[in-house]
């Protein structure tokens, strides 16, 4: 491997060698990933098996989904609350009027 005299070089010259390493490493990476892929493509396809049968949870989508809406805002429909995490603004508001949760039920 070839020695490079960092010390020696410009401010300009150092970036633009950072700019070839990561440009470098990009490529190489990218390469490795493709060739072990490919390994373990290969490897499946010989055995039968499918990544979903080795790693089951491999493959899934994301976890829960957004949570259905269980109270609304009267005045305004597009303001919703699931009943999870801290109550919006416009309900802590009414039920200090004296308002029972249940009047906001979807």
């Amino acid at each position: 491997m070839a020695q490079v005299a960092v010390e020696k070089m410009s401010l300009k010259q150092i970036m633009a060698l950072e700019t070839r390493i990561a440009e470098a490493r990009a490529k190489v990476e990218g390469e490795a990933k493709a060739e072990l892929k490919a390994k373990i493509d290969a490897l499946l396809d010989s055995s039968g098996f499918s990544i979903g049968d080795l790693y089951p949870m491999a493959g899934r989508g994301k976890g829960k989904g957004k949570s259905a809406a269980k109270y609304r805002n009267p005045d305004d429909p597009s303001q919703t609350w699931t009943g999870r995490g801290r109550k919006p603004n416009w309900l802590v508001a009414r039920l200090k009027k004296g308002q029972k949760m249940e009047s906001f039920a979807i």
